[in-house]
């Protein structure tokens, strides 16, 4: 993390900078406007072409910092170049499987969420669609969902103190869970090849 930590600093600021008209779409039901209406239209719009994508793209960003490739500010946009719609379908998948799953009495929607979570990884760097990802990252996180579920209870208490660390450390502990998760596709990556052999790529997994 330390030998790209600019770069992934950066990365950081900016997909958080792009991340706040999601945030700021908020209102109180009893002072509900039909204006309204169309901000939830625009912030729908906003999730799912922009920002959503834009995450996938960012997630990347960290798997080429745990691969020691070369990073490019420019790299957290590549998912506009590289498999974009692709991107906003399995963006829009994993989030209605996932709600779904916590419709059905929660349980079911965190299995789900840890099976999935492989998914944007393997669009963007693997150039997966989204019914091909979706598959592969059950296939893969198959025997790695309890480390993917303890990783995600473990992010929270280290989130909990970057917002007591107050800005710097809430952007820290962003980092650090962001190549974490990186880290785990990583090695699974490496223990499953197989899975991978059907995925068109420019991209090779490395070894060393």
């Amino acid at each position: 993390m330390w030998k790209t930590f600019i770069e992934l600093l950066v990365v950081s600021l900016v997909y958080g900078i792009i991340s706040i008209p999601i945030g700021t779409l908020k209102w109180e039901a009893e002072d509900f406007q039909p204006i309204y209406i169309l901000l939830i239209m625009f912030g729908i719009a906003y999730g799912v072409l922009l920002s959503g994508p834009i995450g996938y793209s960012v997630k990347w960003v960290y798997l080429k910092a745990v691969r020691s490739e070369k990073i490019e500010i420019k790299d957290m946009f590549a998912v506009f170049e590289r498999n974009y719609w692709n991107a906003v379908l399995a963006n829009l998948a994993v989030g209605v499987i996932v709600g779904i799953g916590i419709v059905m009495f929660i349980v079911p929607g965190i299995i789900f969420a840890c099976r999935l979570a492989f998914v944007p990884y393997l669009v963007i760097d693997r150039n997966m669609e989204t019914m091909e990802a979706l598959r592969t990252s059950w296939a893969m996180t198959s025997g790695h969902g309890w480390t993917i579920f303890l990783m995600g209870l473990l992010a929270i208490p280290i989130f909990i103190a970057g917002i007591i660390m107050l800005f710097f450390g809430v952007i820290l502990s962003v980092i650090w869970i962001s190549v974490a998760f990186a880290v785990i596709f990583h090695r699974v990556s490496m223990n499953k090849p197989g899975l991978l052999l059907g995925a068109s790529s420019g991209n090779e997994i490395q070894t060393s």
